[in-house]
C-alpha cells in the first residue's frame, strides 16, 4: 500500500512539473504577443500621423476640377 502511494505521489509531481513548465511557456510567449501588440500599436500611431500630414501637404495641390464620375 505504502509503495502505492508513493507512485501516485510520484506521479502527481512529475504532472505538476510538465504544468509548471507549461505554464511558464505560455507565459513567455503572452509577454512576446504583448510586446509585439505594443510595437505594431506605436507603429500604427506614426503612420497615421505620417498619413495625415501627407493629406495635409498634398490638399493644396489637388486643383478644382470635376470628379472623374462627370
Amino acid at each position: 500500500m505504502e509503495k502505492e502511494a508513493e507512485d501516485r505521489i510520484t506521479g502527481l509531481e512529475i504532472k505538476l512539473a510538465y504544468l509548471e513548465d507549461y505554464v511558464n511557456q505560455l507565459q513567455a510567449v503572452s509577454v512576446e504577443h504583448t510586446e509585439t501588440i505594443e510595437r505594431l500599436i506605436t507603429e500604427n500611431r506614426m503612420m497615421s500621423r505620417k498619413i495625415r500630414d501627407m493629406s495635409d501637404q498634398l490638399e493644396g495641390d489637388i486643383p478644382n476640377r470635376k470628379p472623374p464620375h462627370y
